[in-house]
């Protein structure tokens, strides 16, 4: 297939267009306003510089390929609550845009990245695709209604699709500042000596999964065929802030400490996936443990930090 990968410069897009670049024709489209060429470089894969809020640049963009993947947004729920309104004209906009570029030029598959934060504080742990949605933040509110308008255009133009809704991703070329993954900011303030900042009592839980499952999620869905269809994806395993914490300082072999900090808005207590449906639908199970997955994202950090020393 010939394939667009929008966000594909970011940190989960270019593991995605990594994966796929190796069967398919890949293009990208990216701003680079959060990822970098640097994420792509030795892929084959053709980068087209643009913002999917640009109508023009994503109908041309769209008339090359078969099938959508799309990852570029803005991603961060604390970011999303001090700019809520460039938060919803990337997400929500930007995705209608880009569902209109698909409609128009007859795409056959779309495949959106949503948010486990679409459902809000759960009712029930593990969280199944069922679970009613209830979203905390501007981010995930901008999340469930991307999702919505992709529905739409399904009934209205035929667009096959699959909606992913991925929980905590970590992993090599995620941002580890201040709007950053927990796993890379805790990684590069062990690698700095620096204690770990936690949000809160630390007893909050994420379903935290390597990338390169993720990545992996994304080809089954665009490879089995879209059914109009929503997955979780995860581990289905629940894991502290604190325990995280624990599992960096032992990989590392680190001697920092703890220190804590108010609870940020918009975070839930608890998080799990269940991950029947996709298991079952498109046979996915993610191989990485937790321990295993933060062995392989150190070096990406560790080479970053030497990068960077004056």
């Amino acid at each position: 297939m010939n394939v667009l990968v929008t966000g594909g410069c970011g940190f989960i897009g270019s593991h995605v267009a990594e994966l796929l670049s190796r069967e398919h024709s890949v293009y990208v489209l990216d701003n680079l306003s959060g990822g970098s060429v640097e994420n792509l470089r030795g892929l084959n894969v053709e980068l087209i510089r643009g913002d999917i809020r640009d109508g023009e640049v994503v109908d041309r963009a769209v008339s090359r390929v078969d099938a959508v993947v799309h990852l570029a947004a803005v991603v961060s729920v604390a970011y999303s609550v001090e700019r809520p309104e460039e938060v919803n004209d990337v997400n929500v906009a930007g995705t209608l845009r880009l569902l209109k570029a698909c409609s128009r030029r007859g795409v056959r598959r779309f495949v959106f990245a949503s948010s486990c934060a679409v459902y809000g504080e759960p009712r029930r742990i593990p969280i199944d695709e069922d679970h009613p949605t209830a979203p905390l933040s501007p981010y995930a509110a901008s999340k469930l209604a991307a999702e919505a308008y992709v529905h739409a255009y399904s009934a209205v133009s035929g667009l096959r699709y699959a909606i992913l809704r991925i929980f905590n991703a970590y992993g090599p070329r995620q941002a580890h500042g201040e709007y950053g993954g927990v796993v890379a900011r805790f990684i590069c303030r062990a690698l700095r000596g620096e204690p770990l900042v936690i949000y809160g009592d630390g007893r909050q839980t994420r379903d935290f999964i390597y990338v390169g499952d993720v990545a992996e999620a994304f080809r089954l869905a665009l490879e089995s065929g879209p059914a109009n269809a929503v997955y979780n994806v995860g581990t289905g395993v629940e894991t502290s802030i604190r325990d995280l914490a624990s599992a960096v300082v032992r990989v590392l072999g680190a001697s920092v400490g703890i220190e804590h900090a108010p609870p940020r808005p918009g975070d839930v207590r608890r998080s799990r996936a269940s991950i029947k449906r996709i298991s079952e639908d498109l046979g996915f199970r993610p191989r990485v443990t937790l321990e295993e997955g933060i062995r392989r994202t150190i070096p990406y950090y560790r080479s970053l930090s030497a990068r960077i020393k004056p």
